[in-house]
């Protein structure tokens, strides 16, 4: 049984229907004074990635001090419209099941996220999914820019060894930043990527969703 299980967030426990992008946005114009016209791809990327492309797409100078002050506006938004959160997205099928099966079983979870850490913890609070999880372990968009380092934070914030940890992501960045960290990844086909792209990218599991409680601890592990 892994020691510890990390979870990705956006297509893998939840999805925002399109909600994410617009708080995005409102952060971007509140921090840069411009509208947001288009958006850098968002697909298995980091907030710190995707506000630099986004910044380089309009023409704006990045710096580590645009990322602080567009990560404050960022969660503070969704602090501001957590309701508007709770009725437009919602937590995928099986997420909650499989969050608590674990917990129930005394398994150690955290997540691991390209979101900011205020925005992370507002998506799950709203969903039910916060008490399962122990959010100081996790990794954020404020630990790094790609998928290994953030991974490799949480390891070492939980004090836990590669091999005994367990990622569940919904892309191919989220299959090699597993594979590159060390764990072992269970791939989730409720995103943009098919199940058959998961498998092309290596998952050691590629799973159709979460629904199947039973189906899912066995992929993990447990």
């Amino acid at each position: 049984m892994p020691e510890l299980v990390l979870w990705d967030i956006d297509h893998t426990l939840m999805a925002t229907r399109g909600l994410g992008r617009e708080l995005w946005g409102a952060a971007f114009e509140q921090v840069t004074g411009v509208v947001m016209r288009e958006q850098a791809d968002v697909t298995g990327s980091t907030e710190r990635v995707i506000l630099r492309e986004t910044a380089r797409l309009h023409d704006i100078p990045y710096s580590d001090e645009l990322f602080t002050r567009f990560a404050d506006a960022l969660g503070a938004v969704h602090v501001r419209r957590a309701a508007e959160l709770r009725e437009r997205g919602h937590a995928l099928p099986g997420a909650a099941g499989i969050l608590a099966a674990l917990a129930a079983r005394g398994v150690r979870q955290s997540v691991v996220t390209g979101n900011v850490r205020a925005a992370a913890e507002v998506k799950l609070a709203v969903f039910g999914l916060d008490s399962y999880l122990d959010l100081g372990c996790g990794a954020y968009a404020e630990d790094g820019e790609e998928r290994p380092a953030l991974l490799r934070v949480a390891l070492e914030r939980a004090d836990v060894p590669p091999q005994e940890g367990v990622f569940l992501g919904d892309t191919p960045a989220d299959v090699a930043g597993g594979h590159k960290a060390g764990v072992r990844v269970v791939a989730v086909a409720t995103g943009r990527t098919s199940a058959a792209d998961l498998r092309s990218a290596q998952a050691e599991v590629v799973l159709d969703g979460l629904s199947d409680t039973d189906q899912a601890l066995a992929a993990i592990g447990v």
